[in-house]
């Protein structure tokens, strides 16, 4: 997937913008502030109707205006163009595929298939079980439809569960509502468990492998995937909960609660694991989830890349580089705030990048590399 053109109105603080990519790599360079990753984020906002960076809508329309629009112009693989916009007025959310309003927005995720590498991601190891979930629904959204919509529908259910758990002082009084959202969640949770199974035994090889490769080590590391569904029928575990439910008044059992351990020489990562080996192995993750998604979908996602070079050691960069300038990755967008440390790199690859360096007003200037 290509993204040829993207146009911004308002979007955080750019008030006009209208840039035309480079198929390769496009580098978006400058001092922090200058409104590189907010390009970056709009980048993002197009594939997933969200920012990545910020949850409160409203904070994505610049200052004193009241609506944003993003507009990107795309090529796949197969060389088919769509366009692809993004509103908000009022706030009123329109997402829109070659002028065709979406119904639901869940059903533009997977059409405009990305990666994103941040600093931000550490949350994924260093954070709760709910971050690990998310980055592991969010893969499995793009990939399937089904489970997206599978997982929109139980955590549904599980709302309704838990005021119901709220509203009732007695199991008695709830009881018949109690077993048709008992069965609801298990009509749901039984697909997104095995589902979430087979993503894991899918994964962790790629992953290895990645991560050999970029540490130019060989540790061994391991993803487990943590479930109540392991030790019993997820129905029963809901029947057998169910007094301690009433009384904490929230479900405590189900695949909302599964976490995913991430290790390296049989030993956590998040305790014992340094600060290279845990950016390595979110970085072999992230390439990891590329690979499957172009495998899969046939398509070569677009991969963002947001200031992971600063504190990477020389062999890892190195290493990550001569990844990037296989032929199994398409267009690639980079943020950085040295130009020279962004030669030095690009330097050893035989790609065609194009610079794209912000001034302190946002505005910026185009250089071309072959």
């Amino acid at each position: 997937m290509i993204l040829n053109l993207i146009s911004l109105i308002n979007y955080k603080n750019h008030e006009h913008l209208k840039v035309n990519f480079s198929d390769d790599i496009n580098c978006f360079l400058g001092k922090n502030g200058v409104g590189k990753t907010n390009l970056l984020d709009a980048i993002y906002y197009l594939s997933f109707c969200k920012s990545y960076y910020s949850n409160v809508e409203l904070n994505n329309i610049r200052y004193g205006e009241s609506f944003f629009m993003i507009q990107g112009d795309y090529t796949d693989d197969n060389n088919n163009k769509c366009v692809v916009s993004s509103s908000l007025q009022n706030k009123q959310k329109k997402v829109q595929l070659n002028n065709k309003k979406y119904n639901k927005l869940s059903n533009h995720i997977g059409k405009i298939p990305l990666v994103i590498i941040t600093p931000m991601d550490s949350s994924v190891i260093l954070g709760g079980s709910d971050e690990r979930r998310r980055f592991f629904d969010k893969f499995l959204s793009q990939l399937d439809r089904n489970y997206m919509n599978d997982l929109i529908l139980y955590n549904k259910v599980l709302q309704q569960r838990n005021i119901l758990l709220k509203k009732y002082s007695s199991i008695k009084d709830s009881r018949e509502l109690l077993s048709v959202y008992d069965n609801s969640l298990c009509e749901y949770g039984d697909k997104i468990y095995l589902k979430r199974t087979e993503c894991i035994q899918n994964i962790i090889e790629i992953v290895q492998k990645y991560y050999n490769i970029i540490s130019n080590q060989s540790e061994f590391v391991d993803i487990r995937y943590q479930s109540q569904l392991y030790e019993a029928d997820f129905l029963q575990l809901l029947q057998n909960s169910r007094k301690k439910d009433q009384i904490l008044t929230y479900t405590t059992n189900g695949i909302h609660r599964d976490d995913f351990i991430f290790s390296i020489n049989k030993h956590s990562l998040r305790k014992s694991g340094s600060q290279g080996q845990q950016k390595t192995f979110l970085i072999a993750l992230k390439f990891a989830y590329f690979e499957i998604l172009k495998d899969l979908l046939k398509m070569k996602p677009i991969l963002l890349l947001d200031d992971i070079f600063d504190k990477l050691d020389h062999d890892r960069v190195e290493q990550i580089i001569r990844i990037l300038n296989e032929k199994e990755f398409g267009q690639i967008f980079i943020t950085d705030t040295s130009k020279e440390r962004i030669d030095k790199i690009l330097n050893k690859v035989n790609i065609q990048s194009k610079y794209f360096i912000f001034d302190k007003n946002g505005t910026f200037y185009e250089e071309c590399k072959n």
